[in-house]
């Protein structure tokens, strides 16, 4: 513990470009996922279709979907022998950036959904009959249940900076280049690095502690 405890107040070299490589490539892929599963997940529960019980039932699947299994279909896809492998995006961060967002996004989507379908129904109804356009009301109705849309944020950041198989099989755990903190306690542990692995739990508990701080003192505010 002392020795781990040394590494990360001794500022590390390979500690800090790990815990970096880890926080940018996720920040990135929980923005993008944001970005597609807050308006999907707003769309699933204002709307009322045929079939939407069965795209629901979709988006809690993918919710549990092994990341081994979405890096596994984005490696083929990437991969030289792939139909995207002219992009040379394979063990480069914006593979892992790629990977983490899709197992994000339908986390962020299903939280935002559950949490519009709480809220009070008669929100649209009243802002429509006020004069308030589709997007308009939309814009209200997410406003107000903005505590749960944070808490999809959330939750998916969290999925994404503790998962191991996606950026373990797209990013190639490349030193100083796609090694994220959970690739990392892995590789060092096996090869009976304890300090070093140690360490960098650590700070993965530390950003997910601040990280939920953060989200507490929204919801207080």
């Amino acid at each position: 513990m002392l020795a781990a405890v040394k590494l990360i107040f001794s500022c590390n070299g390979d500690v800090l470009i790990t815990v970096w490589t880890s926080l940018y490539t996720a920040a990135i892929a929980i923005i993008l996922a944001a970005l597609f599963g807050i308006p999907a997940g707003l769309w699933l529960g204002i709307n009322r279709f045929r079939g939407r019980r069965i795209l629901i039932t979709l988006l809690n699947t993918l919710m549990a979907l092994p990341t081994v299994v979405v890096g596994l279909l984005l490696f083929g896809l990437l991969s030289r022998q792939g139909p995207l492998g002219h992009w040379g995006l394979l063990f480069t961060p914006v593979a892992m950036i790629i990977g983490q967002m899709v197992l994000a996004t339908p986390i962020v989507a299903n939280y935002v959904h559950a949490a519009v379908v709480g809220a009070d129904d008669r929100i649209v109804p009243t802002l429509r009959t006020l004069g308030a356009s589709s997007m308009q009301a939309a814009w209200q109705l997410l406003r107000e249940v903005r505590f749960g849309v944070m808490a999809a944020v959330i939750a998916g950041f969290g999925r994404v900076i503790a998962e191991v198989g996606v950026a373990m099989m797209l990013g190639g755990n490349i030193r100083n280049s796609t090694r994220t903190m959970t690739t990392a306690i892995a590789l060092e542990t096996s090869k009976g690095e304890f300090a070093f692995g140690l360490a960098l739990g650590l700070i993965l508990m530390a950003v997910a502690l601040l990280v939920n701080l953060g989200l507490n003192f929204l919801q207080q505010r």
